[in-house]
C-alpha cells in the first residue's frame, strides 16, 4: 500500500473567500499578508489555528483567514482569546486587535496577560487613530500631532507599547511595518513558536485618517538623503534574546535594553526587542492538573463528573 506524501500548505489555503472591503492602502492588508505567510511557513493546519479579533478595522481579520475565527467585543480580546487556549491547549492561538482596541479600553487587560505569560501570541494593529470612528487620536499617537481628521492637536502624550510590555511580562516583545510584510512574516512567525506571552506591535498606515505617518513618511521621502525612518535591529546587532533565563541580572539588563530602544524616535527600531524562555501560565496549571497536559479541558467529559464534594465544600 502506497503512502501519499503530505500536501505542503501555500499561502492560499489561509486565504478565505470573503470579500474585504478595507481602504485602499491600508496597512491591514500587509498585517494579513504577513499572518497567512507565517502560517504557511509554519505549516500549521488551519483547523489548530483560532484567530481572536475585537472591534475597529483589524477586528475584520479572522474574516479573511481561513481558520477558525473569533470576533469579540471592543478591548476584550485578550480575557476571550485567554479562554480559548486555555480550553483548547492543542490549538495555536493569535490575537489581535487596534492601538485604540488593546492600549485604551483594553489596557488593563493588556497588563494582566502579560505577567500571566500565557502561550499565545498578540498583534496590534498601530496607525495612532481609531480608524473605524473618523480618525480621532488613539492612545499611540504623540503630544502635539494632529491628523486632517482632528480639529486640534492632541493633548496627552502618547504611551510607549513596548515598554508597556516589558514591565507587563510579556516573554516576546516585538515590533514590525504593514508594509514589509516578509519581514513582518518573519516575526510574526517568531511570535507564534515562541513559548509563552508574545505581543507584535505592527506600524501600519491609515490613509484615509492619518495623513501624519505616511508610507511616504515611513520611507523618509521627505528627507533630503531619501532614507527610511525604520531600520532593522538583528541588522545593527541587537539580540534582545535571554541566554541564560535563570539569570535575573541578564533579565534585567536585556529588559532595560528594549525599553532603551523603545523609545527611540527616528530612525525607529523594528525586529525582536526582548525574548526570555520562562515558565508559562499553562506550567503553572499543569501543576494544580496534571491531567490537563495531555488531554485538552475541551475533549474532556466535563458532563458526568460527581460534584457533589464541591458543593460539599462551599456549604
Amino acid at each position: 500500500m502506497s503512502v501519499s506524501a503530505p500536501v505542503k500548505l501555500t499561502i492560499k489555503d489561509y486565504k478565505s473567500e470573503l470579500h474585504n472591503d478595507w481602504c485602499p492602502g491600508c496597512g491591514d492588508f500587509g498585517i494579513l499578508t504577513g499572518i497567512q505567510m507565517a502560517l504557511a511557513q509554519l505549516q500549521l493546519d488551519p483547523d489548530k489555528v483560532a484567530m481572536f479579533s475585537g472591534i475597529g478595522c483589524s477586528g475584520k481579520t479572522p474574516h479573511y483567514i481561513n481558520a477558525y475565527g473569533f470576533h469579540t467585543l471592543h478591548g476584550r480580546v485578550l480575557p476571550v482569546a485567554t479562554g480559548g487556549r486555555l480550553a483548547n491547549t492543542a490549538l495555536t492561538v493569535i490575537a489581535l486587535g487596534g492601538d485604540g482596541d488593546g492600549y485604551g479600553i483594553g489596557a488593563g487587560y493588556f497588563v494582566n496577560t502579560g505577567r500571566r505569560n500565557l502561550d499565545f501570541t498578540y498583534l496590534v494593529h498601530n496607525n495612532n487613530v481609531y480608524g473605524l470612528t473618523k480618525g480621532q487620536a488613539s492612545p499611540t499617537l504623540s503630544k502635539g500631532k494632529r491628523t486632517k481628521s482632528m480639529p486640534e492637536q492632541a493633548i496627552q502624550d502618547g504611551i510607549n507599547p513596548i515598554a508597556m510590555a516589558v514591565a507587563a511580562g510579556y516573554t516576546f516583545i516585538a515590533r514590525a511595518y504593514a508594509l514589509d510584510p516578509k519581514h513582518c512574516a518573519q516575526i510574526i512567525a517568531r511570535a507564534i513558536q515562541h513559548k509563552g506571552s508574545a505581543l507584535v506591535d505592527v506600524l501600519q498606515t491609515c490613509p484615509t485618517y492619518n495623513d501624519l505617518y505616511t508610507k511616504e513618511w515611513y520611507e523618509g521621502a521627505d528627507l533630503p538623503e531619501k532614507k527610511s525612518r525604520l531600520y532593522k535591529l538583528e541588522e545593527r546587532g541587537y539580540d534582545g534574546k535571554v541566554q541564560d533565563p535563570s539569570d535575573p541580572e541578564e533579565i534585567v539588563a536585556k529588559k532595560a535594553a528594549a525599553v532603551a530602544r523603545s523609545y527611540e524616535r527616528e530612525p525607529i527600531p523594528i525586529g525582536v526587542y526582548y525574548e526570555a524562555l520562562l515558565p508559562t501560565y499553562e506550567d503553572e496549571i499543569y501543576k494544580r492538573i496534571p491531567s490537563l497536559k495531555d488531554t485538552p479541558l475541551v475533549e474532556m467529559d466535563t458532563f458526568h463528573r460527581d460534584v457533589t464534594p464541591l458543593l460539599e465544600a462551599m456549604r
